[in-house]
């Protein structure tokens, strides 16, 4: 049964196409931390179809609780129990991952608070790991598309704190903390899937 579980038209719609690449990048076993579960659609759904994965849930101490029925429900033995995560608080509750993988967080974020992300995967993230980021980005200061265009004016309405994040300013995050963007994968409803990675480069200049 799932009736009355919070849910999330746009997980249902786009956990197809992120499972798709979640499968080659996050081909090896670990642990994958999600950062941001909300309704928990995408933990049980990643989760079920990579049984190689340990999925670590967590979201906002405010917002942790939505998704607990979902996953008590699926029972899946690679769902670890949910934790809260407050991405601007030090230090985090998870000690170690190999994978991390956040949807539709950044344009909801403060911006210093996607800063905190990035310092905190960017200290914990493993040479062979890897931190996928998904939802809609603009380019070099300019949207993808109208809608995107409609989305951001929308979230900044609602709070200034929100906004569609650009790549370029991303980039220059992961670069501080010692990642990098390795790609960009298109995704459905305008939305893309960027794949950060260690920087072995910058490691070994520094």
């Amino acid at each position: 049964m799932t009736t009355n579980l919070p849910y999330s038209q746009a997980c249902e719609n786009n956990k197809g196409p992120i499972l798709e690449r979640l499968r080659e990048i996050f081909a090896a076993p670990g642990k994958v931390l999600e950062v941001g579960t909300g309704t928990g659609q995408h933990a049980v759904y990643f989760a079920s179809a990579m049984p190689h994965l340990q999925w670590q849930p967590t979201d906002h101490p405010n917002a942790a609780h939505t998704a607990l029925d979902r996953l008590e429900q699926a029972a899946l033995p690679n769902i670890l129990p949910m934790l809260e995560l407050d991405v601007g608080r030090t230090p985090w509750p998870v000690d170690s991952f190999r994978w991390v993988f956040s949807a539709n967080t950044a344009h909801i974020m403060a911006w210093s608070e996607v800063e905190q992300m990035f310092h905190h995967v960017g200290g914990q993230l493993p040479e062979d790991g890897a931190f996928c980021l998904y939802g809609p980005f603009s380019h070099h200061g300019r949207y993808s598309s109208e809608s995107n265009r409609d989305f951001d004016q929308f979230l900044k309405s609602r709070a200034p704190h929100m906004g569609i994040r650009d790549t370029d300013d991303l980039s220059g995050l992961a670069e501080a903390a010692g990642l990098s963007l390795e790609k960009s994968y298109a995704m459905p409803a305008n939305n893309e899937l960027l794949v950060f990675i260690r920087d072995c480069a910058a490691k070994a200049n520094h």
